[in-house]
């Protein structure tokens, strides 16, 4: 039998210490959710627990088709908030009810960005059109403000995009930047948010021959009344872009929802 080489033993060396510091850490610090910091069960993996994942509340059926918002008497009212070049919206669970929103809450504030991995995962199980599914040609991360992605350090719908590509098998194009800088919109009124976010984005220039008459669907990691991502169909469209979809992981409920 062949003597083990030197560098094969240092490699195996290397391994077990890097297998007992790493039972060490967790015997001295357990690894907890990131959303509700109960200590993991064994055999949990990732930095939300199971627990956490299942109470998301998932928007309820039946949903309108074209927007993916809960309906009643077979009427949809969230679809006027979406402009005509809009082909469909999407997104996981509500903000105002379950974990959803403690999950984004880590993801965007926490610093815990490999939490986009589970939730585009969840995304990318969403049931769309089949003219979508066909046509979609790449996906595109809302941008944020330059100050602000270096305040956090990432761009939590970039994290979301890039995961995301990985289901759907697409290309990621960073094809918007933004004209100037806005407000948070959180605390904005629904008007607010349109005079706020209004022609503040644009397609860059060497983006604009990839979204030449494509279908681009747009991710952010919540909508609410929709208007950053109506802004930046009008400039993906005005872009060259022929039709555009949404997709977000958390939805906030519309007046009149249940």
């Amino acid at each position: 039998m062949p003597r083990r080489s030197f560098p094969s033993l240092r490699s195996s060396a290397g391994a077990a210490l890097r297998i007992i510091a790493a039972a060490a850490l967790d015997f001295l610090l357990p690894p907890a959710c990131a959303c509700c910091e109960r200590q993991l069960d064994d055999g949990e993996r990732g930095l939300v627990c199971g627990r956490c994942w299942n109470r998301i509340a998932q928007l309820p059926a039946p949903r309108c088709d074209r927007c993916g918002h809960p309906v009643e008497r077979n009427r949809c009212g969230w679809c006027a908030l979406l402009p005509p070049y809009v082909r469909a919206c999407r997104s996981v669970c509500w903000m105002h009810a379950g974990t959803g929103a403690s999950i984004v809450h880590a993801l965007k504030y926490g610093g815990w960005h490999a939490i986009a991995s589970g939730m585009a995962a969840r995304m990318a199980r969403l049931s769309w059109p089949i003219d979508v599914v066909e046509e979609r040609f790449a996906i595109s991360p809302v941008p944020l403000a330059k100050e602000r992605e270096r305040e956090r350090g990432f761009n939590q719908s970039e994290c979301l995009a890039r995961a995301l590509a990985t289901h759907w098998n697409v290309r990621v194009l960073h094809t918007l930047e933004r004209t100037r800088a806005t407000r948070t919109q959180t605390r904005l009124t629904p008007g607010e948010r349109l005079a706020n976010v209004s022609g503040a984005f644009r397609v860059q220039d060497d983006a604009r021959p990839a979204v030449r008459n494509a279908h681009v669907v747009l991710v952010d990691d919540v909508v609410t009344t929709a208007a950053t991502l109506n802004a930046c169909a009008a400039a993906l469209l005005a872009g060259g872009a022929r039709i555009v979809s949404y997709v977000t992981f958390g939805r906030a409920p519309a007046i009149g929802d249940r």
